[in-house]
């Protein structure tokens, strides 16, 4: 309590509603202590909505992703397939159109003399898987700009044409080899 007589309120833990059975580890017992759960973030937009999980171990994740897929009565095969809209490498950026591409950046910028890989592809989370395989294959690139929520997912990244064409075909080979039915337009 604090000495003017004010007290904050206690923080209490809201319920993710609705409940769905296995999505998180079981409460601890004898045995030891729980799993960590999962941190569960959900986005919505006006055509789209996604729970963004992030865990510990990728059989949490999995474990995770399987019951609120059950919970939903769905299956990983209903999922949209990711489709690539548009991917080029435009080769030794001018310092120019660096300025233009560097105006809204608050973090990683692209640099004059670079090339950028520009990919768009829907649906727009898939942004995200496309970016963490772009960064495995050529672990020297630089992610401009990630643009996951809405009609269509972007990606920005930078580094030499070498690398943005081994991030271009890996992100092609991941993701077309994703299971799911395909989009109606």
């Amino acid at each position: 309590m604090s000495t003017d007589g004010w007290e904050a309120p206690a923080r209490r833990r809201q319920p993710v509603y609705p409940p769905i059975p296995g999505a998180w580890p079981a409460p601890a017992d004898a045995e030891g202590p729980r799993a960590p759960s999962p941190l569960l973030i959900a986005f919505v937009s006006a055509l789209i909505g996604a729970l963004l999980a992030s865990g510990v171990t990728v059989a949490a994740l999995r474990q995770t992703g399987q019951a609120i897929l059950s919970g939903i009565g769905r299956k990983a095969a209903d999922q949209l397939k990711p489709r690539t809209l548009f991917a080029d490498i435009i080769e030794t950026v001018a310092d120019q159109h660096a300025i233009i591409l560097n105006r809204t950046r608050e973090a990683s910028m692209l640099l004059p003399g670079k090339s950028l890989l520009v990919y768009e592809l829907e649906p727009a989370l898939f942004a995200t898987v496309a970016a963490n395989e772009a960064e495995k294959a050529a672990p020297g690139i630089t992610l401009i700009d990630l643009q996951m929520i809405g009609a269509s997912g972007r990606l920005f990244i930078a580094g030499t044409t070498r690398e943005c064409e081994l991030a271009r075909d890996r992100i092609d080979e991941v993701l077309g080899a994703i299971e799911g039915r395909q989009s109606g337009r």
